[in-house]
């Protein structure tokens, strides 16, 4: 069997102190490594295209939309689960960027529409077939029954947590 770096400080923890359970460190660890090393593999594809993590999950998130390709600022924070403030600051750097402008609601000049402007659109096109390209590379590795069961119990993990955390 091969062994990873979350085998190693499992056996470091037994030797250590052989009394504390850290069985669940076999699967939190590994999903945390997992999700640090795809974080950055996505970070090393999106800097081609001047984008980072957050911006591309701002840009994707008004993408998927569909036309118009617009979210209100409070509908986006909560899907990026993000704070008010982290949201207004990454929508002023993408607006200052030109991939995202704020529309005035014409009949209550309070509320605020961000859109991703044409140059916007134009980018994510660009990028989401090279970066989901490369994503389905990583998964080379997998059987499609193996994928497809990878999947299944993520789901189930990600839904216990949301119930769990949230």
């Amino acid at each position: 069997m091969n062994r990873d770096r979350i085998d190693d400080i499992l056996h470091q923890w037994q030797q250590e102190a052989p009394d504390l359970d850290v069985s669940a460190l076999s699967v939190v660890g590994r999903v945390l490594r997992i999700a640090r090393l795809l974080e950055k593999h996505r970070e090393t594809v999106l800097a081609d295209y001047g984008l980072n993590v957050w911006s591309f999950d701002v840009l994707a998130t008004l993408r998927r939309q569909g036309a118009p390709y617009q979210l209100k600022p409070t509908d986006l924070y909560e899907l990026l689960m993000l704070s008010s403030g982290a949201m207004t600051n990454r929508i002023d750097r993408l607006e200052q960027e030109g991939v995202v402008v704020r529309l005035r609601d014409p009949h209550d000049r309070r509320s605020v529409s961000v859109q991703l402007t044409n140059k916007g659109i134009d980018l994510m096109d660009k990028v989401m077939p090279v970066l989901f390209a490369k994503e389905k590379q990583l998964l080379e590795h997998f059987t499609q029954s193996e994928t497809q069961t990878f999947v299944q119990l993520l789901r189930t993990f990600l839904i216990s947590l949301n119930r769990s955390i949230s």
